[in-house]
């Protein structure tokens, strides 16, 4: 395989992402939104993509009121592998292509001890946190080798660096994500082709309401962290912005943790 070279910066700067076309799920709300936001202020056409149609129209909508033409809505869920690959699909005819993927949606559908966990429970968390992942990547890797160019990102989490009492097989799984990213980045680098984590810490989102949504939580939550807050969404794409972008074309394979110094 021919050695690759440096690509060369856009004029408009390292994050410039005008001509890229990104797929992210989970994108209706929360880290996910802020991400294709980001991207769209980039320059990047976006695919949101959630379970529920209505939310997804809203945001592409006020993407386009801004960016027009840089957004489209097609919901799915990420259990379905034929939702999944109806979401490249339509990608694909509206756009021509996908040069970035972010793999941001999650579930988490118990909160307990380890030892109390359903295989049902267990069985969807890891389906849909890890198997749906690689669902997505086989489906965007192929294009992405042809033209030698792309970038992966899965949003992993700190829960995937250290043990929980409570949401144990959810820490498994984004732990798995890591390791994921660093299989397919030796994979599939010869190809120009990047693939990272971020691994946020705990972010005001609806996903992570339960443990910040009263004072004395968000106190409580915020008061281990040096920087003295919990995240925002826009914190974590900042990050997404950076591995998707020429800035970040010599990172793969890693875990960018964003997290408020929590795990320092």
């Amino acid at each position: 395989m021919a050695v690759l070279e440096a690509p060369k910066v856009s004029a408009k700067g390292l994050f410039d992402l005008t001509g890229k076309v990104a797929v992210i799920t989970g994108s209706s709300r929360g880290i996910g939104r802020a991400i294709a936001e980001r991207f769209a202020q980039q320059g990047a056409k976006v695919a949101i993509s959630s379970r529920k149609a209505g939310p997804c129209e809203e945001v592409a909508a006020a993407i386009n009121a801004e960016y027009p033409g840089h957004a489209i809505a097609v919901p799915a869920n990420i259990s379905s592998k034929e939702d999944l690959q109806r979401l490249m699909d339509e990608t694909r005819k509206a756009f021509g292509q996908i040069d970035i993927l972010v793999c941001n949606a999650a579930s988490n559908p118990f909160y307990g001890s380890q030892l109390d966990i359903s295989d049902d429970a267990f069985n969807k968390i890891l389906s849909n946190n890890i198997v749906a992942n690689n669902w997505m990547v086989q489906m965007v890797a192929p294009e992405m080798k042809a033209r030698m160019d792309g970038s992966i990102i899965i949003i992993s989490s700190i829960g995937g660096l250290r043990g929980s009492q409570v949401i144990g097989a959810y820490c498994i799984s984004k732990a798995a994500d890591m390791q994921l990213a660093r299989n397919l980045a030796g994979e599939l680098g010869p190809y120009n082709i990047r693939v990272n984590c971020v691994a946020p810490g705990l972010v005001k989102t609806d996903f992570a309401k339960a443990l910040w949504d009263t004072p004395a939580g968000e106190e409580r939550a915020s008061s281990g962290t040096p920087l003295r807050r919990l995240g925002e969404p826009d914190d974590i794409a900042g990050a997404a912005v950076y591995l998707a972008s020429r800035a970040g074309a010599w990172t793969t394979g890693q875990t960018i943790v964003v997290d408020g110094g929590s795990t320092s």
